[in-house]
């Protein structure tokens, strides 16, 4: 009860921000399937597990950085939702309670990078647990491509437990993301080869929605552009 008050309260909150502050446009290529799925996207900022949250009205749990749960007010909120900690180099607790979750019938989310993306554009090597968290909940996973103006990214520090650590996020400008058609994936969870296999097409499926994205914010601003290079070409 508590978790989907919450859950709601807080979605509210970021469609609020995200229309006030900035050009969130999400692209549907289909709609998401009945039942429980794994949504994976790629991870340009730490905004992104908010903006993630705006695909589902109902209760989602996405993996997020165990050091979030540690910052007041957010920590509590995080945690209050039922959202799922993941402690840097000890994953394995975060993907048992994953798979439990979509074996309950729960969506969960996660980013297959495993890290934020490079600052300087592109995207890291895909973790596989995606792909085996499908696998062994036998449910579809749903590629999300997120594509951000990166030069607007802002670093800020935050402290905790004595701790600093730099974030980078997204406050303001265009937020692009695409949602792709379901993904199914049959095969052996212990054939590693294959499970490489489709963690990059998965990938590569992800990176090309996050192109997409680029595509269209290219596509709205490029008459902009053109009504300005002929002011000045009139003023000349």
């Amino acid at each position: 009860m508590i978790r989907g008050v919450l859950y709601t309260a807080g979605r509210v909150l970021i469609a609020l921000y995200a229309r006030l502050f900035m050009d969130l446009e999400i692209l549907w290529q289909a709609p998401l399937p009945a039942g429980p799925k794994l949504i994976v996207a790629n991870h340009p900022s730490f905004t992104d597990p908010f903006a993630i949250s705006l695909l589902s009205s109902r209760p989602m749990a996405i993996l997020i950085t165990s050091l979030a749960f540690l910052v007041p007010i957010l920590g509590f909120y995080l945690k209050r939702s039922r959202h799922i900690p993941v402690t840097p180099g000890a994953g394995r607790p975060a993907f048992d309670e994953a798979l439990q979750r979509l074996k309950a019938g729960e969506t969960v989310a996660l980013f297959i990078e495993g890290q934020i993306s490079p600052t300087d554009g592109g995207f890291c090597p895909p973790r596989t647990g995606a792909v085996r968290l499908a696998l062994s909940a036998g449910v579809p996973i749903i590629p999300v491509g997120i594509h951000i103006a990166r030069e607007r990214l802002h670093v800020i520090e935050a402290k905790i437990k004595g701790e600093t650590y730099p974030e980078q996020w997204y406050l303001r400008g265009p937020f692009r993301m695409t949602v792709g058609e379901p993904i199914h994936l049959d095969g052996d969870v212990e054939d590693h080869a294959h499970v490489r296999a489709e963690s990059q097409r998965v990938m590569q499926r992800i990176i090309d929605l996050a192109h997409e994205g680029k595509r269209r914010l290219q596509e709205s601003a490029r008459p902009r552009n053109e009504r300005a290079r002929r002011i000045v070409a009139e003023a000349i």
